[in-house]
């Protein structure tokens, strides 16, 4: 596994970087048998550590933690946890997912804009009033059943997921609804 372990304005030693290899390699492990990278990055917000951690596994899937405290290790150990929580959470699926899926996840590529927050800064043509757009990105849009957008969303902390649904191709959307259950829009189904 390759591991990226750096700070954001703060220095990361070799002690560390031992210990978040030796101890993030052992969780992963437990779970999946095959991760490919793992990206730790370190940083400081007044008096607390942050702790952010990726892990890509070779079935496509993504799993993302963060810990916070008041020294780094600690920060570390927070997120370790979080993470091995998710992975525990999942264990079962993750092989399944593993033993029916002969190849990688596939990911599509698709555009990604970040809108003004402001109406006041919405230029006014006539037509009524048009966002300005602050940033372009590309996004990958991952092509997946329900039940593995679903983990996917879950193991990564995100309140929602775009993705393609592989049983017919369509992009679909779940997301996490304010009464705790997870949402799904399929707008195939609704012509």
């Amino acid at each position: 596994m390759r591991y990226t372990i750096s700070g954001k304005q703060i220095d990361i030693g070799d002690a560390l970087s031992t210990h978040v290899k030796s101890e993030l390699g052992e969780t992963i492990e437990k779970y999946s048998q095959r991760p490919t990278d793992a990206t730790v990055t370190f940083s400081k917000d007044a008096h607390q550590f942050l702790c952010d951690a990726v892990v890509h596994l070779s079935t496509g899937l993504t799993v993302q933690a963060r810990g916070t405290a008041t020294e780094i290790y600690a920060a570390f150990e927070a997120c370790r946890e979080k993470m091995d929580k998710q992975l525990r959470r999942y264990k079962r699926r993750l092989k399944d997912h593993h033993i029916g899926r002969a190849e990688p996840v596939v990911f599509g590529e698709a555009g990604s804009y970040v809108l003004a927050a402001d109406e006041d800064e919405w230029e006014s043509d006539g037509d009524g009033l048009q966002p300005i757009i602050i940033a372009e990105m590309e996004s990958r849009v991952p092509t997946l059943s329900v039940g593995d957008a679903v983990m996917q969303m879950e193991l990564s902390g995100t309140p929602l997921l775009v993705f393609r649904n592989e049983k017919h191709g369509g992009v679909n959307v779940v997301h996490r609804r304010e009464d705790g259950n997870v949402g799904w829009i399929d707008p195939r189904g609704n012509g």
